[in-house]
């Protein structure tokens, strides 16, 4: 496949960025979309350019480094992580345009990659079961509900990617957010601080500059892991009670 990229190149966070044009050939309908790149990269050291930078890790579809925009699109045109997308998804001859996340809560680094620690710190605002518990018990000495326990892994399995950040026209957080919160508030180890958790993680949400929900639901769409677009409005119920519970004491 010969194909044409058009990739943002930005030096740092201070200076502006501009898409810059490169020609690849000899590129396998087999290969993931990170591999393309490392192909380009390539031939840039060779040439004695700069490579350019983006994230990966585990190229495994399980980490949530992978981040890009592809043709418009949080991930590219499939509903997985950049680094599951395989180049047959496009056909020989296309351009295609690589950006990273835009959000203003996700700082450019260098390029592709974006800082994105604003997100450790919506989960580190979760904080931590406080209540002494002793030494740790055996996996299955709390029972859990079955329903309980399905609505917690589905909603465990947000890797954090920014997907829906990036996806959303108002760049909020939301989806994951909520993601966060009812994953811990369903369980029973998470119910000490089930009203402050959620307080917590939507006030330092917002100290972030995430824009604002407006169910769009263009979140739930790029989400690689399928977190439902209900899982916010959980979450806000989870806020509401919270609310009024405080404004009570």
């Amino acid at each position: 496949m010969r194909l044409t990229l058009r990739v943002w190149r930005q030096r740092n966070a201070d200076t502006d960025g501009a898409m810059s044009t490169y020609e690849v050939d000899d590129i396998s309908p087999d290969m993931s979309f990170l591999e393309m790149l490392d192909v380009l990269n390539e031939r840039l050291i060779v040439e004695g350019e700069d490579p350019v930078a983006f994230d990966h890790d585990c190229r495994e579809g399980i980490c949530g480094a992978c981040s890009l925009v592809i043709n418009g699109d949080a991930h590219g045109p499939e509903r997985t992580t950049t680094c599951q997308l395989h180049m047959r998804s496009f056909r020989d001859g296309d351009t295609i345009d690589i950006e990273p996340w835009r959000a203003a809560a996700f700082p450019v680094i260098k390029d592709l990659v974006v800082d994105r620690s604003a997100f450790d710190r919506i989960i580190q605002a979760g904080g931590y079961v406080t209540a002494p518990t002793g030494a740790a018990p055996e996996a299955h000495a709390t029972p859990v509900p079955k329903p309980d326990a399905d609505f917690a892994f589905e909603h465990a399995e947000c890797i954090g990617c920014g997907a829906c950040v990036a996806a959303c026209p108002n760049g909020a957080a939301m989806l994951f957010t909520s993601a966060k919160v009812n994953h811990l508030n369903v369980l029973p180890q998470g119910a000490p601080e089930r009203e402050t958790r959620v307080l917590d993680m939507v006030a330092q949400m917002d100290a972030e500059g995430f824009g604002g929900c407006t169910l769009a639901g263009e979140c739930a769409t790029a989400c690689p892991k399928g977190i439902p677009l209900f899982s916010i409005t959980g979450m806000n119920r989870e806020w509401l009670r919270a609310t009024r519970k405080a404004g009570k004491r």
